[in-house]
């Protein structure tokens, strides 16, 4: 087994694995989960005073923080429980007409996808996807190839800020800058971005933004964001309606009175964000920034490795890597397929050399995914390397 990152301290991630596969769920720091453990205890000793007395409060403070963290105003931002509600939420609430086209990629994330299609089927309406090419040689293609996907009758549009399965960081904010001068409203789905890239809202201005904070943030499950912009949010209905319609809050927007409660649920998620920020803001000297960073550095050095060892060539430019990158498998098994979820490889990884590790297939090209955080180290994706060539 490799040797550990010192910051693996701060996750209880199982000693004796090797995990590479950040991106799916993220994990979450010992810290704060036993953070969570006490807000749940206080709950639970008294769920009126915690749900209902002090719940506005205590959103507020991590909605702060938040907007903090994203350069947003606050009256822009709304809990959720992950991207694919805000999706969901954002594309019921279109006022799509027969015959209107919603623009998505060929890389778009799966459960995404089938919320467009079930907005767009009970409406007339029909889902167009742009064919991105993988691997893909500019982020200029990227652009080309959804500009080429317009026809007058596009209304809305999704886009990836970052690619799940191909781990890509599509130019989001030029392509949005071509839509909506065009009148197509963007959704963007930024499951992957908070925590990764730096996030600017004063200055990106698509028509809506979701993203997820139990990723690369590591806050805990069920901890997520929408952020609308004021022109966008007037006809916007959560994905559960309660009683936020006909129920105004002094200081609140109809916005986050329609968002910030969908029925009883656990909102410790949500509260444990503002200590997730700072915890994980001073792992490292120069804060967030420094962390970024060092996911980067680390992702292109995993992937320069496995590409090296595989003998194949990388399936994007660097400047289109974030904190994961996508690898070619090695042509010994690109002619092998599997039905279900899991690849009969990335099984054996597991339970034989105990690494988690994500494949997929991405056109015709199998491929597996690699992720990097503060717990991982290069010797892991060493070790992925040895244990692949012994399959």
């Amino acid at each position: 087994m490799p040797p550990h990152s010192p910051h693996r301290r701060h996750w209880t991630l199982a000693p004796d694995l090797v995990f590479l596969n950040h991106g799916s769920f993220g994990a979450c720091p010992a810290r704060i989960l036993e953070l969570q453990h006490e807000l749940r205890r206080e709950m639970e000793a008294s769920p009126v005073q915690f749900l209902y007395r002090r719940y506005d409060q205590r959103m507020q403070e991590s909605r702060l923080a938040l907007a903090g963290f994203l350069n947003a105003n606050p009256q822009d931002l709304v809990p959720v429980t992950n991207s694919t509600t805000a999706v969901n939420a954002v594309a019921r609430s279109w006022p799509l007409q027969p015959g209107d086209e919603i623009l998505t990629t060929n890389l778009d994330y799966n459960a995404c996808r089938n919320a467009l299609i079930g907005a767009a089927g009970g409406a007339g309406a029909r889902v167009v996807v742009a064919e991105i090419p993988f691997p893909v040689v500019s982020p200029e293609a990227v652009v080309a190839a959804v500009l080429d996907a317009i026809t007058p009758r596009t209304r809305f549009a999704m886009i990836d800020h970052v690619t799940s399965g191909s781990a890509l960081v599509l130019p989001a904010e030029e392509i949005v800058r071509e839509l909506e001068s065009r009148g197509i409203r963007v959704l963007v789905d930024g499951a992957h971005a908070p925590g990764m890239l730096p996030l600017d809202f004063a200055a990106f201005q698509p028509s809506w933004y979701c993203g997820n904070l139990h990723k690369w943030t590591c806050a805990p499950k069920g901890c997520a964001f929408l952020w609308a912009r004021e022109d966008a949010r007037q006809d916007l209905q959560p994905a559960v309606i309660s009683h936020g319609n006909n129920s105004p809050r002094p200081g609140f927007t109809p916005f986050q009175d329609r968002f910030d409660w969908s029925g009883t649920y656990d909102p410790t998620p949500w509260l444990c964000f503002g200590e997730t920020l700072r915890l994980l803001d001073g792992m490292l000297p120069g804060g967030w920034a420094a962390v970024r960073a060092h996911n980067f550095q680390l992702a292109r050095e995993a992937r320069a490795l496995l590409c090296g060892e595989f003998g194949v060539h990388p399936p994007c430019p660097a400047e289109m890597l974030g904190s994961m990158a996508t690898i070619p498998l090695p042509a010994r098994f690109q002619h092998s397929d599997h039905h279900g979820p899991f690849a009969p490889e990335q099984l054996r990884l597991h339970d034989e050399f105990r690494i988690e590790v994500p494949f997929m297939r991405i056109g015709g090209l199998r491929c597996l995914r690699v992720s990097a955080h503060l717990h991982n180290r290069r010797e892991e994706y060493q070790y992925l390397a040895d244990a692949l060539d012994r399959l």
